[in-house]
């Protein structure tokens, strides 16, 4: 569990340095917002790590084993890639930021590959869910150095130096690396890379059935498709309906923190007695019906007690799904192809994220707030539906 931790940090730590740090540099340095936009572009690798995973899962670096090694080279390419964007002027040198940031976000996403899969096989499927539970909420902790250290920091030191305190973070993955010990087995490794690239799929379809696998993939497609719906124009909307920024600041993004951290700390605790199949139901009901209090909200206004009530429920629901649908992810990989198959499913379940972050403006023009946040919670049944078929709630809780 505590290794669990570390890997967390060091795991969200690339990502938040991509979405909060780097937007916050460039736009102090006065860059348009539309340029800034563009920028979410580079992260696109954490979508498509699936295409070189197979490479991790068939070759063996000559040091510290299958998984440990690829996770130090990517490490200590973070760190130099991190430390090495505070040597810009964005006014100046915006092309060479761009491939920067890609470099980054190349490595950040290669670091989760590896990391997912020794997670994976570090945890007996019983600890899976408590696993599961420290890895988030520490990946989530770690936003506070990127998102906040590194902000009030920018206010009194030269942005070179505060990229490399940044960087530096990255020093609790690499000293973690050193220390714990490698868990893959390597009989199990593919031996050629056409069995790193094909026999994934082909063992993961074979195992129960095509009709199986593709319920599966529904299933994490559709489970968190209504909560990624209802929070993809959060502010937004706290905006149209009066709360201010400095509102939005200390009393929603505060409830967000505070409740998706606590949701994934109960989420691992409750995991604790139940199987990931009875979580999944109870967390899912759950993250559905939080979903009303967006439309509760949408028919009442401006009333900060109330937005801090309903934010906190939305995303304490938000922090249990999370925990059950990762644990449920790990448990479906082979130990055989723990890499490729995990980072298949963590690309699959970005789609809808990705979806509900394109459509749901167009959505609510159509129909109004409160029709769509009735719209999020009826869209989250059709995944509560698919727990019939992929977990059923008779199965024993795993021993």
């Amino acid at each position: 569990m505590v290794t669990c931790v570390f890997l967390g940090f060091t795991s969200g730590m690339p990502l938040y340095v991509l979405i909060q740090l780097v937007p916050a540099w460039l736009r102090s340095h006065e860059v348009d917002l539309a340029t800034i936009g563009l920028f979410a572009l580079v992260s696109l690798p954490y979508t498509w790590k699936f295409l070189w995973s197979p490479l991790m899962d068939r070759f063996k670096l000559p040091f510290l084993g299958r998984r440990r090694g690829w996770a130090l080279i990517t490490q200590l390419g973070l760190l130099v890639s991190i430390a090495a964007l505070g040597q810009f002027d964005p006014s100046q040198s915006l092309r060479a930021i761009v491939v920067t940031v890609f470099i980054v976000s190349l490595f950040g996403a290669s670091q989760d590959i590896v990391i997912d899969a020794y997670r994976r096989e570090l945890l007996a499927d019983d600890e899976l869910g408590t696993g599961t539970s420290f890895f988030i909420n520490a990946y989530r902790l770690s936003s506070l150095v990127p998102g906040s250290l590194a902000l009030i920091l920018s206010d009194v030191l030269p942005w070179p130096v505060v990229y490399w305190v940044t960087a530096a973070f990255m020093v609790v993955g690499i000293v973690t690396t050193l220390i714990i010990k490698e868990v893959s087995d390597d009989a199990l490794a593919p031996a050629t890379l056409r069995e790193a690239v094909i026999e994934p799929f082909a063992e993961f379809f074979a195992r129960d059935g095509i009709k199986a696998g593709l319920a599966i993939l529904a299933f994490m497609f559709l489970y968190k498709l209504g909560d990624n719906m209802a929070t993809a124009l959060a502010t937004p909307f706290y905006l149209d309906m009066g709360f201010s920024r400095t509102e939005i600041g200390s009393i929603a993004k505060i409830a967000a923190l505070w409740s998706s951290i606590a949701g994934g700390i109960l989420g691992g605790v409750v995991m604790l007695k139940l199987s990931i199949n009875r979580a999944l139901w109870i967390f899912g009901f759950v993250q559905m019906f939080t979903i009303l209090g967006y439309v509760w909200l949408s028919t009442v206004g401006h009333n900060t007690v109330g937005l801090f009530i309903v934010v906190s429920a939305e995303y304490l629901g938000v922090g249990l799904g999370t925990i059950a649908l990762t644990a449920y992810m790990a448990r479906e990989t082979s130990k055989a192809f723990t890499a490729t198959q995990f980072a298949l499913f963590s690309s699959f379940i970005a789609v809808p994220r990705t979806f509900a972050n394109a459509s749901t403006g167009f959505i609510i023009e159509a129909v109004g707030y409160t029709q769509f946040f009735l719209l999020c919670t009826l869209v989250a049944i059709p995944g509560l539906l698919l727990l019939f078929k992929v977990a059923p709630w008779a199965e024993r809780p795993a021993k």
